[in-house]
């Protein structure tokens, strides 16, 4: 079998967490910043763990991370 390649934008954006969940951050942090409450904005800072009907999917995509 040959090597997989790995998803060069996937692999920046995703983690696997120890358990094997896939941890992603979270979207609307990156402009028009004025109209959101500092509560939202201090919540997406977070992250989060991608769904499960999404992370069989990313898995495929980063095969050695």
């Amino acid at each position: 079998m040959p090597k997989i390649k790995t998803h060069s934008s996937s692999k920046k954006r995703f983690k696997l967490t120890g358990t094997g969940k896939v941890k992603r951050a979270k979207a609307y942090k990156s402009h028009i910043l004025t109209k959101k409450t500092s509560k939202r904005k201090r919540n997406l800072r977070k992250s989060t763990i991608a769904s499960s009907a999404n992370a069989s999917v990313i898995k495929k995509l980063i095969p050695y991370k």
